[in-house]
């Protein structure tokens, strides 16, 4: 069986909840494998809307899901998503939900340096959600992380946080915020113990045994390929790779069972918090945009900054992301434009590029070079076959195909689940 990966293709935000929650019904394992809490999927279902950030969608389903070693997680942020899932009727227990044991934990003492970190950069912030992601992602390659294990080791637990409030609390004194007791964490982290530890497992072995009875498993990304840390606009990322090659390395299975990989990209753009953006419009365009679109942060309510289709950067996505199909979202949001248009490269110094720049002095300077495509008077919205579009919408994503060198595999024409137009199966062997 076909396993199948899913990315954004941009800087997030792009639908995969519900190309996600459209997948997950034919998956039998739905799998978080990079990110934290700073991730938001919002699934429409019937009459229900359900806001997950740590949680794979595909518990929505009702199909196992697996949060994998690649996710730092926020044990509190965990069991307050449990509850209201649970509240909206969702059946969340160890028989439907496995964390990996050794995943790394988000402390308070995390967030507090998130925040005072951003304090401090002034007017050069990085946009952070001030969640904890990037503290406890240092502390992972630096050693000194606290992982779900150890909840259930207090001599383990005990060595570690003088490790770890030693570093953290030196930056703290230094940036004037205040700083932590051992105690308070240890006893606040005991007292989680009992409500993470039925969910913890060793998720390598469950999805090695899955692979070899050919189990489906859908490997479920957040945020996007332009805000990795390698690969993305740099250093207004986040702080993992969001690529599909971090799935086998973030959820302990090899990188032969990635699957197809579906990239995610909204029929225009759209970026939350700081950092270069090209295509952005500042003008009446990007903000009918904003508006049709509901463009809002799921996780920081924030509104997203709307521009362009840049298939330059797509394109780009696609390359480094390891993409072989993409899936275009809101493709309604255009109907009714007289003219489109799509960015094809970048003028930076009187000189043209076809991809997006590593330095940030050169990224803060491109301009996109613009391609000017006749828009579309007939509606999109709803349609759930090639049929049912507008020949100009055809031509449109046709267009986007040839200018990021893949096809167009899954065209979504609204938030609900069943306005989707399947050209090619990502399950199909």
């Amino acid at each position: 069986m076909a396993n199948v990966t899913i990315i954004g293709a941009q800087w997030g935000d792009e639908g995969k909840g519900k190309v996600v929650d459209w997948l997950a019904s034919r998956a039998d394992i739905v799998v978080r494998f990079q990110g934290g809490h700073n991730a938001g999927h919002t699934l429409v279902v019937g009459n229900q809307t359900y806001k997950l950030s740590l949680l794979p969608s595909g518990l929505v389903r009702g199909k196992l899901g697996i949060i994998g070693n690649g996710v730092v997680i926020d044990p509190v942020a965990l069991l307050a998503e449990i509850t209201r899932m649970r509240d909206q009727g969702l059946t969340i227990s160890p028989e439907t939900l496995r964390i990996a044991d050794n995943a790394p934990l988000i402390l308070p003492v995390h967030a507090a340096i998130d925040a005072a970190r951003e304090t401090a950069r002034g007017d050069r912030k990085i946009g952070t959600t001030g969640r904890g992601i990037g503290p406890a992602y240092e502390d992972k390659v630096a050693r000194r992380a606290i992982r779900v294990c150890d909840l259930a080791e207090p001599e383990t637990l005990d060595w570690r946080l003088d490790e770890l409030l030693l570093h953290h609390n030196t930056l703290l004194a230094g940036l004037g915020a205040a700083t932590f007791e051992k105690a308070a964490l240890r006893d606040q982290l005991l007292a989680l113990a009992p409500q993470i530890l039925p969910f913890a497992e060793p998720v390598w072995e469950r999805l090695a045994a899955a692979r070899k009875s050919g189990a489906r498993i859908l490997f479920e990304g957040a945020q996007a390929v332009m805000l990795d840390v390698d690969h993305g606009t740099y250093p207004f990322v986040t702080s993992s790779n969001t690529v599909a090659g971090q799935v086998a390395a973030g959820s302990g299975i090899g990188p032969d069972a990635i699957g197809r990989v579906l990239g995610i990209a909204k029929a225009y753009c759209t970026r939350v918090g700081s950092g270069p953006f090209p295509t952005e419009l500042l003008d009446e365009t990007g903000r009918l945009l904003g508006e049709r679109g509901h463009e809002f942060g799921v996780v920081t309510g924030r509104p997203r900054r709307c521009g362009w289709f840049d298939a330059a950067l797509v394109r780009q996505a696609v390359k480094v992301g390891g993409i072989t199909g993409l899936a275009l979202t809101k493709l309604d949001v255009l109907d009714g434009m007289e003219t489109l248009q799509i960015g094809v490269g970048y003028m930076i110094d009187g000189i043209e590029f076809k991809h997006f720049p590593p330095g940030a002095a050169a990224q803060a300077k491109a301009q996109p070079i613009y391609e000017t495509i006749e828009g579309w008077t007939g509606s999109t919205r709803g349609a759930r076959s090639y049929a049912e579009l507008p020949a100009q919408a055809i031509k449109y994503v046709r267009r986007i195909e040839e200018l990021v060198e893949c096809p167009v595999t899954l065209l979504s024409t609204s938030p609900e689940r069943d306005d989707t137009i399947l050209m090619q199966d990502p399950f199909a062997d």
